[in-house]
């Protein structure tokens, strides 16, 4: 193993770079993980690059960024008796699966990778179980219909997952990048919404029976997409609209409930599920599987496991492929033309 490592920071300035840091040793509940592929968060990780620019920030706070990466274990420090020296695992969590070549990550956040999925597919592990734990929140059945707003890499998981559960699937976005890979991906009707107005569409889609569930997969003002979701939902004898709609993104909406909701069930999904910080059960703790059968840790399995079984298609959703010596253009790439890359992969080697 290296004294040293690479790993990728950003400033409150907006800049972003790779240094070489020394490698931290594991603390106790902790993997110590040799990095072979990390996946970039378009919206949670650089969003906010661009207002960063515009303020000007003076670039003196600064920090190691990622959150979601694949390896192989090194080294472990107290009980992680689940996992040996040398297993291939999948690890995510803020401050711990880094854009690096070595990361310390909290046993509990980390799963085994089935022998057929590779680093890079399984390098997209947070954010494949944020979207499994969204469709988990929205009760989505076989047979349902299901809109899903935003097309980023949570929501073309969440379209995947959603159609391994029986649902037909219309995705809604304005970049013509993310439509085609979601076409590519198997979804029944890809819309444009800076030029469609969904909703007639989803009228006929449905043979009049309208939505069932919805989910906003994106970040920002969500006051809009909110509002076509809602009129796409099905409408009550009464006029009163009903259904689902599931918030996995940092979206803000401004909307109003009774009457003028209608009998709408709005459900927050939490990032990948209980148990993600909670410093416990990160490094050890667990939950009674009779009260919280759905930890982060089984989501994160289950997420690999639907990857090994083809019901996750990673490889659809991946267009780069980069060292992480050339992380900073990468990034760049997705904060300036986000119509020319999603799914980005910083490889260690």
């Amino acid at each position: 193993m290296s004294q040293t490592r690479k790993v990728v920071m950003r400033n409150d300035a907006g800049q972003i770079w790779t240094e070489e840091q020394e490698t931290p040793a594991p603390k106790q509940g902790q993997l110590l993980v040799e990095v072979h592929a990390s996946m970039v968060s378009p919206g949670t990780e650089l969003g906010g690059i661009k207002r960063r620019r515009e303020k000007q920030g003076s670039g003196t706070s600064q920090r190691a960024f990622g959150y979601t990466n694949a390896g192989v274990v090194i080294g472990k420090e107290g009980n992680c008796d689940e996992f040996e020296i040398g297993d291939r695992v999948a690890g995510m969590g803020g401050g711990y699966a880094l854009h690096a070549t070595y990361a310390c990550v909290p046993h509990n956040l980390c799963a085994k990778i089935p022998d057929t999925v590779k680093y890079e597919e399984a390098a997209s592990i947070h954010l494949a179980a944020t979207a499994l734990h969204a469709v988990q929140r929205g009760r989505i059945r076989i047979g349902e219909n299901v809109v899903i707003a935003g097309l980023g890499i949570l929501g073309q998981f969440a379209l995947q997952i959603a159609k391994t559960a029986g649902a037909y699937v219309v995705g809604l976005d304005r970049l013509p990048l993310r439509l085609g890979i979601a076409k590519n991906a198997g979804i029944d009707i890809a819309i444009n919404v800076s030029e469609t107005d969904p909703v007639p569409i989803a009228q006929e889609f449905t043979r009049g029976y309208g939505m069932d569930c919805g989910i906003i997969a994106f970040g920002g003002d969500a006051t809009s997409a909110f509002q076509q979701i809602r009129a796409m939902l099905k409408t009550a004898p009464d006029t009163h609209k009903m259904g689902r709609i599931v918030i996995v993104g940092g979206a803000s909406i401004t909307h109003g409930f009774a009457a003028g909701l209608g009998n709408v069930d709005v459900i927050s999904a939490a990032r990948t599920g209980p148990g993600y910080h909670d410093e416990d059960y990160e490094h050890g703790a667990d939950y009674p599987p009779v009260f919280v059968p759905w930890p982060t840790q089984r989501n994160l399995e289950l997420a690999l496991r639907l990857m090994a079984e083809g019901k996750i298609s990673v490889e659809k959703v991946i267009t780069d492929i980069v060292s992480i010596d050339e992380a900073a253009a990468a990034c760049e790439k997705l904060i300036q033309d986000p119509n020319t890359a999603l799914g980005v992969i910083f490889t260690m080697k």
